[in-house]
């Protein structure tokens, strides 16, 4: 739904934690601000979207701070376990959190940046980010909004003039600064870095403020797990001031079930993150930090996003046990101050919450509900079909669309791995009858964001600055989300406009 009116009301919460969380840094100084993507949608979530170009360039290209924000920006710092072996060689190394602020459903969010220079952690690397990059992350973080996945948005969007030299593009390359919308920066590495360091006052500490400002309410959850409000269905709002022995478990139960709700999003969703290192999990199960993403093109297990995941760590299937892991490492951050029996009951209940959050991603999709509860059901439709999808190799996203509002539209599904499926299908029933009129649905040809179709849309910016194809992808997107019942007046972000040389 479209965002209620809000004007901005800044927050600086991060501040309240010392600088052990973080270092004061300084955005580089840019030779061109050219703004390329902003994004309304976005910009009214948080009582921006009255800002004329030059406001918005000053802010999202040079970095002046907001009114009431942070004087200067603040590089996170953390660790985090990459391809499963420990690097404490990490932080924020080319991106800060610029500002934080409630949207309209007052949720405190983040301004965190890509590519605005270098850092205290930067290490040996230049600090920015191409604009190839750019644009795969607007393209990532539009289309797993539209499939109902949480993540961060693409904000902002500037070129900055710069040329680039990168192992995995063709170079030199042009340079951009990102900003992304995101509820939280803190991720499993942040706390990995203060109990590698030993530090159980700063682990607390965080915790603490974690709970306070990220789980302070209660969230519906099925099914149930340790931490619910008995006969509730919910889990109970976090005391951030409890006992530790209380709290820490509590808290991991809450990232627990936030990270299994979204991983079993992105399996729906055809989604290969790509690079799921403990430092790329954020706490509140948002998803961020894109490297090489991909989606399916068909369905396929052992598909990797990362040409360096030679093994195979982070393919497609393997995305659930991933998560898992990096949630198990969050847990050995509390086991100096938690009975370790205490922290394995929450993690139990990690698969179970994953499963169910599948299955009915999968019943999302396919644009169907039923009239009555049944677990067993629910998990054998999406085994079905996913197991229907390999023996077809249909593609991922066409079959979704090809079924949408259940049996009524099935065509060209009578192979026999098909039968259970739409056996499953003529008991259920649309879950919006009116969008299989939607233009989106009348289309046989369902939309996707195959790699293919990234690098198409990529090579005319590349070639001749030529733009139409990310607009025209970006406005399909928007009108499948309408398909999906969003509001009509969703608006459209401005792609490519003009430079601004304040």
């Amino acid at each position: 739904m479209s965002a209620k009116e809000i004007s901005f009301c800044p927050e600086t919460v991060h501040k309240q934690l010392d600088q052990r969380f973080y270092r004061p840094v300084s955005a580089a100084q840019f030779p061109l601000h050219q703004l390329r993507y902003r994004n309304h949608e976005a910009a009214q979530s948080v009582g921006l979207d009255h800002l004329d170009q030059a406001e918005w360039c000053r802010h999202f290209g040079q970095f002046q701070p907001l009114e009431g924000s942070f004087p200067v920006p603040l590089a996170l710092c953390y660790h985090g376990h990459q391809f499963g072996h420990y690097n404490a060689d990490l932080g924020d190394g080319r991106g800060f959190l610029f500002a934080q602020m409630r949207d309209q459903q007052n949720r405190l969010m983040d301004f965190g940046t890509k590519g605005s220079g270098t850092t205290p952690f930067s290490r040996a690397a230049d600090g920015r980010l191409t604009l190839k990059g750019a644009v795969r992350e607007i393209l990532a973080t539009e289309m797993l909004t539209a499939l109902d996945v949480k993540t961060s948005r693409s904000f902002s969007v500037i070129e900055t003039g710069e040329s680039l030299e990168r192992n995995d593009e063709p170079s030199p390359t042009r340079s951009a600064v990102l900003v992304r919308l995101s509820h939280s920066h803190i991720r499993i590495g942040s706390f990995q870095r203060l109990a590698y360091m030993d530090d159980m006052e700063g682990i607390e500490i965080l915790a603490r403020h974690v709970a306070r400002h990220y789980f302070a309410g209660s969230v519906a959850i099925n099914p149930p797990s340790a931490g619910l409000i008995a006969g509730s269905g919910h889990q109970s709002p976090l005391d951030a001031d409890a006992p530790l022995a209380d709290l820490l478990p509590a808290l991991l139960s809450r990232v627990a079930a936030a990270i299994a709700d979204t991983a079993g999003r992105w399996m729906a969703a055809g989604f290969v993150h790509g690079v799921l290192n403990t430092d790329n999990f954020n706490v509140t199960g948002e998803s961020f930090d894109y490297g090489p993403w991909r989606f399916l093109p068909h369905f396929e297990p052992g598909l990797t996003a990362a040409y360096f995941d030679q093994t195979g760590r982070y393919a497609y299937g393997r995305q659930p046990d991933a998560a898992s892991w990096a949630v198990c490492r969050l847990a050995d951050c509390f086991v100096k101050l938690v009975p370790q029996k205490d922290l394995e009951v929450r993690l139990a209940a990690f698969y179970p919450l994953l499963e169910t959050r599948l299955a009915r991603q999968i019943q999302w999709r396919l644009g169907i509900v039923f009239d009555s509860d049944d677990t067993v059901r629910d998990a054998a439709l999406a085994r079905d079909v996913f197991n229907a999808a390999k023996q077809s190799q249909y593609g991922f996203d066409q079959i979704f669309h090809d079924l949408y509002g259940g049996a009524a539209r099935v065509s060209g599904y009578k192979d026999d791995h098909w039968r259970p499926v739409l056996e499953y299908l003529q008991d259920a029933r649309p879950r919006n009858p009116a969008a299989l009129d939607h233009p989106h649905f009348q289309s046989a040809k369902a939309l996707s964001m195959t790699i293919d179709e990234v690098e198409a849309i990529w090579a005319p910016i590349a070639a001749s600055d030529d733009w139409s194809l990310l607009a025209g992808k970006i406005a399909a997107i928007h009108q499948m989300r309408k398909a999906y019942g969003e509001d009509d007046n969703l608006p459209l972000p401005t792609i490519a406009d003009g430079p601004w040389n304040g």
